[in-house]
């Protein structure tokens, strides 16, 4: 199967890209190359041939899903400095004129 220039660069205009002329003749030839490389490999006999979608084996490792009894709060703000209404005080980093910050 042969491309032709036209083919080209219809699949420029199609992607927005503008080449010159010379552009062109130089990506159908090279595209033309690249087809024909294509072919060859269609041409191979792949019968009992295993798919190969990864280079290496690749195993699901998840584990159960299991609720299980979170952090006590109290612990958890043992060593927090300020607190109000449960939540983390921190002072403002970024002062935008609006009260609070």
């Amino acid at each position: 199967m042969a491309i032709t220039e036209s083919e080209v660069k219809h699949v420029a205009k199609l992607s927005k890209l503008a080449f010159k002329d010379s552009e062109i003749a130089h990506f159908t030839e090279q595209m033309d190359q690249i087809i024909g490389m294509v072919e060859q490999l269609e041409a191979i006999d792949t019968t009992g041939v295993p798919i190969t979608t990864h280079a290496l084996e690749t195993v699901n490792l998840m584990r159960s899903d299991v609720a299980t009894e979170g952090t006590d709060r109290k612990e958890l703000f043992k060593n927090v400095k300020t607190e109000k209404d449960g939540l983390i005080q921190v002072p403002a980093i970024m002062d935008n004129g609006e009260a609070g910050a």
